[in-house]
């Protein structure tokens, strides 16, 4: 069974939640195509801004609740981080909002020491690996990246069956190091055997910090299937199970892997 999967690469407008509300609004209604998860950026309602206390919302507010909107008029599981007050603690949370109301969520677990992110956001304690018509999806937020550890491939099964199928990045990593971005992305999806999607923003944030967006999907063994660099993009690309499983059936490497868990 294949999953189809719409990205949104694009400028934010910085710290200005209903200006980026109402652009997605108008990028998510341009979607022409049947998709089934639509994905948007790191902190997508105000750019990466480290006012946690001035602009956090809880899980009733303004972005969850045009969320739950937007999944349901357009019948997709829309996706993408958010700044969330939960009880008093900041969390950068990736909400997973699915067109029936329920949401689950991720929230970041490396914090971004080199701009004050561990500062002002409490960080994640648990991995989050949900489900979408028999696919797994690892769901992980930007600087995530970097920690090969909490992304690796558990096995769900005796004969080495993944884990999960998906690893799924949502980030604001700037144009600078979009070198080790790119390369990441890549190392995760040849050493965990998986698809691996990236979304990132394009264009200065607040800081005149650039991103040169770079959003890309990459397949099992590692080749890129999609990357799109600098422009605004919405692109929807559709995920074969068959490759998948071909991939792991014909190079069982995970048979060989070195036995420890994540605690």
């Amino acid at each position: 069974m294949s999953l189809t999967i719409t990205l949104i690469q694009t400028h934010l407008h910085w710290e200005d939640k209903l200006a980026n509300l109402r652009m997605f609004e108008e990028k998510i209604r341009s979607i022409m195509v049947k998709t089934e998860i639509v994905v948007l950026p790191e902190m997508f309602s105000t750019g990466f801004s480290m006012r946690s206390e001035e602009l956090a919302e809880d899980m009733e507010g303004e972005t969850i609740s045009w969320m739950r909107r937007m999944a349901a008029e357009h019948k997709v599981i829309l996706t993408g981080s958010v700044i969330i007050n939960d009880e008093g603690s900041f969390y950068n949370r990736l909400i997973w909002m699915l067109p029936t109301g329920e949401v689950q969520w991720y929230d970041k677990r490396h914090c971004f020491a080199y701009a004050g992110e561990d500062r002002h956001f409490t960080a994640g304690k648990r991995r989050v690996i949900t489900s979408v018509k028999g696919w797994k999806i690892n769901l992980q937020v930007c600087y995530d990246l970097r920690f090969p550890v909490w992304a690796r491939q558990g096995s769900a099964s005796k004969e080495g069956a993944g884990e999960y199928d998906v690893l799924l990045y949502v980030a604001n990593w700037p144009e600078r190091r979009n070198h080790a971005w790119k390369s990441l992305l890549v190392a995760r999806a040849i050493e965990n055997q998986c698809f691996v999607i990236g979304v990132n923003r394009v264009g200065a944030d607040g800081h005149d910090i650039f991103h040169s967006g770079d959003s890309m999907v990459i397949g099992p063994l590692g080749d890129i299937l999609y990357h799109a660099e600098k422009t605004e993009e919405i692109h929807t690309i559709t995920l074969s199970r068959e490759t998948l499983t071909g991939v792991r059936d014909r190079f069982p490497f995970w048979r060989d892997r070195d036995p420890f868990t994540i605690g």
